[in-house]
């Protein structure tokens, strides 16, 4: 009966899967960290989770964050500015990064992430004030002690002030640094096989901070290596004009010139694109991480999410940093997401049913784990429960598949599973100091100002 687990008598069971099927009054039982069966049968297990008064969804998959930012969270010199001068100022405050502020703001933010219903998380790393991986080592670390699935990316910088980008001389490296630093991580690190708990993603940050023989030899390199990849792109109207006056052109023409477009490739934002580069991100598989909340933060407009479904764009849904956030809760983003495009879009906006599947399904596709997402025998057994016997849920159990949208909750959930491990208990951290880790973070936080 080793690593095994039953949640019996589930009062509701949201798959996501295919047939969009609601079960109730069923058992999900998993073996070492894969789903066995959903039915009728309850075999012996090591922990057994009575759920007769659950809901239970897919594990939620954040597609883009970055999780340092959390050691920068709700300054006040920068919340009223828009990405470039936000960026150029707290790229001041990051240069000074170090492995341990590293280790525990990724401890933080995985942290709160997986409180609410997030058991597998994307970060977009490319601060390095040295050519080194520990920062790697620390944030898998982190993700291990959690229990929380995770793929990071050898972000990259080569575009420095004095050449005309945004961030300082000391966090940027030449192109043979970062392409050898690239191909040391993807062999140190990176597990591609199925059920994964750590992979690695080449994502150098973004077309104003990136040379474009950085962009081209990336992509060369990621797809000789068989990962993928990813950076920030059409985020917002300043991003525009600085291509159309470097090089004429708009910024995901400018992308696929330089071979970034393509089912390997997911870009984080993707708010000015234009029509007809919507049909082309659907006709080549180009995914889209939604940022909902930094996008509201920043000012930096609205990804036009409606019209990305109708045409088959793959879109997934992330928090983004937690300074352009200040938040880590992908539950939040959802209703967030929800809201936003009711408001925007009124009744051509997704559901709030759809929007759980952009969270779960369409984010899980992004980041290629197809064994993701979904809840099915077979799938990896990431999965999260909450209580319906809430208060936050009174009167609101018609449609347990928007509820999470429409409704939202402010208190973690009640479970979080992530490769069949309780890693979230009766909405508890198993094995995590709170307190002690957020002292720490407060700590770094004053070291890196000063």
């Amino acid at each position: 009966m080793d690593n095994t687990l039953l949640i019996k008598n589930i009062r509701h069971l949201v798959t996501c899967d295919d047939k969009d099927r609601i079960l109730e009054d069923t058992n999900l039982f998993v073996r070492d960290g894969v789903i066995v069966s959903i039915g009728d049968s309850q075999p012996e297990a090591s922990r057994v989770i009575d759920g007769s008064d659950l809901a239970v969804y897919p594990g939620l998959v954040n597609t883009h964050h970055h999780l340092y930012q959390i050691l920068t969270r709700n300054l006040p010199q920068v919340q009223n500015l828009e990405l470039f001068d936000w960026l150029t100022k707290l790229y001041q405050i990051w240069k000074n990064l170090t492995t341990d502020a590293i280790y525990d703001s990724s401890m933080a933010g995985m942290g709160e992430l997986a409180k609410f219903g997030c058991s597998t998380v994307f970060d977009h790393h490319y601060v390095f004030p040295k050519e080194s991986n520990d920062f790697l080592s620390a944030q898998f670390e982190a993700a291990g002690k959690l229990g929380v699935r995770m793929a990071v990316s050898r972000g990259s910088m080569d575009l420095s002030e004095k050449d005309g980008g945004l961030p300082p001389d000391s966090v940027v490296q030449t192109i043979d640094e970062i392409l050898r630093s690239s191909e040391r991580a993807v062999n140190q690190f990176h597990d591609p096989k199925e059920y994964s708990m750590k992979q690695i993603v080449l994502a150098p940050c973004s077309p104003f901070s990136v040379t474009g023989d950085l962009m081209k030899e990336s992509a060369k390199l990621a797809r000789d290596l068989k990962v993928r990849l990813h950076t920030h792109l059409a985020e917002t109207m300043d991003e525009e004009v600085y291509l159309k006056e470097k090089l004429g052109i708009r910024p995901l023409e400018y992308m696929e010139r330089l071979g970034w477009i393509g089912s390997d490739v997911w870009f984080a934002h993707g708010i000015h694109f234009n029509t007809d580069e919507l049909k082309h991100l659907a006709e080549t598989g180009t995914g889209v991480a939604h940022c909902p909340a930094s996008n509201m933060k920043l000012s930096s407009g609205v990804a036009r999410i409606p019209e990305m479904l109708a045409l088959g764009v793959p879109v997934g849904l992330a928090v983004d940093g937690s300074a352009s956030n200040d938040g880590s809760s992908l539950m939040e983003e959802m209703r967030i997401a929800y809201l936003l495009h009711r408001l925007t879009s009124g009744d051509k906006a997704p559901s709030g049913y759809e929007i759980l599947k952009i969270a779960t399904k369409g984010s899980a596709r992004l980041l290629g784990r197809p064994e993701l997402g979904h809840l099915a025998p077979g799938m990896a057994a990431d999965f999260f429960a909450v209580k319906e016997s809430r208060l936050e849920f009174a009167g609101a159990a018609f449609d347990v598949s928007s509820m999470l949208s429409t409704v939202g909750i402010k208190a973690p959930v009640d479970y979080t599973v992530v490769a069949g491990k309780v890693i979230v208990d009766k909405g508890i951290l198993v094995g995590v100091d709170e307190e002690a880790l957020t002292r720490r973070i407060a700590k770094h936080s004053k070291g890196m100002m000063q």
